[in-house]
């Protein structure tokens, strides 16, 4: 017989055992207290202790109940908010990771039978967003953070007010383009309609307008009718060289027209791309796929593909490596250094970075090129610009 102690097989097998899940039909809720096989079950149901609890809860069932489900909602909710926050997932992944804690508290314990009858309950409570697919039942919470609330509020203000600059744009141009026409009303587009005859006996007639015929000759008859009305013109030819003052005033009309239709343009560039990479910035990798050597290293983009894909050469190792931008995330210097914005309204413009506010998870820009150049820009996120290699 093997010797019997602390360090035996048997005690060794028996403590690694007791680390890992048993079966829930062998577990006690009232005296959290988990049994390894069924004859554990039953001495543990004939002693004093699991008696003496038996007796406590008969007192007052419903109340014991409650305060099972109360802690099992709590712990439910809190790790989907935590785990998964606002993203779609299914109930059985978040069931499972749920019962990874040996000290759960058990279904079996609380008014819910079944995990699709609790997230129904869920969906109900209005606790999180339910919905059924083939596939299972799938959930998502919902975040009534009050801070969550007011920084969903700032980001529809922020549209609102993008929604009426653009509004306000739009008049300015149509009032500048009216101006530059003089007042005049635009010309009504002409009418086309169907070509269509009251009889078939009716024959089908085209009348073609004479105006080609005569434009073409128009120039040999001005030429004929040239006489000695055509020295005046001559003479008063160098004075029309020179610019008049109306014409000048139709220059700079077209000269701010053209600025506000590059501003304009900005504007339409505001809207923001789902892709963020440019050659020559700092980044850091972020996947785990590649193993612990490039996990978290930082390297410098060299060759953007299809938008979405990066050429990317590890700063430590030299290494040359092709990820993906979902990959990968923007790098934050120390105040003072150069970045690039690579999202939003100043996209691919150079600027310094002046201050860091990790409160909000953005930063202070000075621009430092393009017409801006020297325009200090407040609430630029992390994810909008990076480091300059």
């Amino acid at each position: 017989m093997g010797k019997e102690g602390f360090l035996s097989p048997k005690a060794i097998g028996n403590r690694i055992k007791a680390k890992g899940l048993q079966k829930l039909r062998w577990y006690c809720q009232m005296c959290q207290k988990q049994c390894r096989d069924e004859n554990g079950f039953k001495c543990h149901c004939m002693s004093e202790s699991h008696q003496r609890q038996l007796l406590l809860a008969s007192e007052d069932p419903n109340k014991i109940m409650d305060n099972f489900s109360q802690e099992f909602k709590n712990d439910f909710i809190e790790l989907i908010r935590r785990r998964f926050g606002t993203k779609r997932v299914q109930n059985n992944i978040v069931y499972n990771e749920y019962i990874n804690d040996r000290e759960h508290v058990h279904m079996n314990s609380t008014q819910w039978e079944t995990l699709t009858e609790f997230t129904k309950w869920l969906g109900k409570e209005g606790f999180c967003k339910v919905d059924e697919t083939p596939k299972g039942w799938y959930i998502q919470y919902i975040d009534r953070d009050p801070e969550t609330i007011r920084r969903q509020e700032e980001l529809e203000r922020k549209k609102k007010q993008d929604l009426d600059d653009q509004e306000r744009s739009a008049k300015f141009i149509e009032e500048q383009v009216r101006r530059g026409q003089g007042g005049r009303e635009p010309e009504e587009a002409p009418v086309f309609t169907e070509l269509k005859r009251e009889s078939e006996e009716e024959k089908i007639t085209f009348n073609l307008a004479k105006g080609s015929c005569s434009s073409a000759d128009g120039p040999s008859k001005a030429s004929v009718a040239l006489g000695p009305s055509a020295l005046k013109a001559a003479g008063s030819g160098k004075r029309k060289d020179a610019p008049s003052t109306s014409e000048a005033k139709e220059k700079k009309k077209k000269s701010a027209l053209d600025e506000i239709m590059e501003m304009e343009e900005q504007k339409k560039r505001s809207v923001r791309a789902d892709h963020w990479l440019h050659p020559g910035i700092v980044i850091k990798v972020v996947t785990k796929r590649l193993g612990e050597k490039y996990h978290k290293k930082k390297g410098v983009v060299k060759e953007v593909q299809d938008k979405y894909t990066a050429v990317v050469k590890m700063i430590d190792s030299g290494d040359k490596l092709k990820l993906d931008q979902s990959h990968l995330e923007t790098v934050i210097p120390a105040p003072g250094k150069r970045v690039l914005v690579l999202n939003g309204v100043y996209r691919d413009t150079e600027a310094l970075l002046d201050s860091i506010d990790e409160r909000k998870f953005s930063a202070t820009l000075t621009l430092d090129s393009g017409r801006m150049k020297g325009r200090r820009v407040d609430g630029i996120a992390y994810e909008d610009f990076s480091k300059m290699a």
